[in-house]
């Protein structure tokens, strides 16, 4: 008898975990009732607390999509973001990350963008390229540890720039944003930094900067990038209808990256 019990209590684990096996594979953990976002509460243009990023907008057309509201849960965008948030199983959605993340399932990408160059509409600012003698005239502006800063590091300039933080609290400090007002007063030149942060300040505060990408080098860290919607891994359910939703409104995405200033590129790296 006691054979009999202990047989019949091993079937009915190995059932529960086949059953969480199939859940997870189908995404059955992920809300139905509501469409949870993992997302920073301060971190324009890209979310805040207000639903005032452009991936808070985002969120809501796909949330009308799957006729169901969205929800936060509001964490920095610092070391353990994804431990406490998405791998917690709290949310079911991370709005951007780089595609192909180590961390996470990545859906197919919805838009591409890079690091750019800012510099006045005004200047006479040219150069043939990145050996020109001309840039030891320059000054520029880059945040630490950024993949900029290691183009100026090969190319001898790092005596030629002023660095800004990388990581702040955002709630005081806003490294890109200053960055892009020291290239108006004359403080550098050029400021080399990510794309939408650059694109939402400069057309936010209108300020008379332009903007263009950052042409990388083989042998150095990339600086363009597409980005996708993170997941966990195993829900290939939710991961195809994610696609499919990427698919139908890309173009209300474009608009909506595009209204807040996001440098979109093609594959050949033309501005979109």
């Amino acid at each position: 008898m006691r054979r009999l019990v202990g047989l019949g209590l091993a079937l009915a684990a190995l059932l529960t975990a086949s059953l969480a096996r199939t859940q997870s594979a189908t995404g059955d953990l992920v809300a139905h009732d509501s469409l949870r976002v993992c997302a920073d509460p301060r971190d324009l243009p890209f979310s805040d607390e207000q639903g005032n990023g452009f991936e808070n907008k985002i969120a809501e057309l796909l949330g009308g999509d799957l006729s169901v509201p969205v929800t936060y849960v509001w964490y920095p965008q610092v070391t353990g973001f994804l431990k406490n948030t998405l791998l917690a199983g709290r949310c079911d959605l991370v709005m951007g990350t780089v595609a192909g993340d180590s961390e996470m399932e990545t859906t197919s990408p919805y838009y591409y963008t890079g690091y750019v160059m800012v510099f006045r509409r005004d200047g006479d600012w040219r150069f043939t390229d990145w050996n020109d003698p001309a840039l030891k005239q320059l000054r520029f502006g880059v945040v630490a540890r950024t993949p900029p800063a290691d183009l100026l590091l090969s190319h001898g300039l790092m005596d030629r720039v002023k660095p800004y933080p990388l990581v702040v609290d955002t709630r005081v400090d806003a490294p890109s944003q200053r960055m892009l007002h020291d290239v108006v007063d004359k403080t550098i030149d050029v400021g080399l930094l990510w794309g939408p942060l650059a694109g939402y300040y400069i057309r936010h505060e209108n300020l008379p900067l332009t903007l263009s990408l950052l042409k990388g080098e083989p042998s150095l860290p990339r600086l363009d990038y597409h980005i996708s919607m993170g997941l966990r891994r195993n829900e290939g359910d939710w991961r195809r209808k994610l696609n499919g939703l990427i698919r139908a409104r890309q173009e209300d995405i474009n608009k909506i990256l595009i209204d807040y200033g996001v440098p979109l590129f093609d594959e050949q790296g033309a501005p979109i």
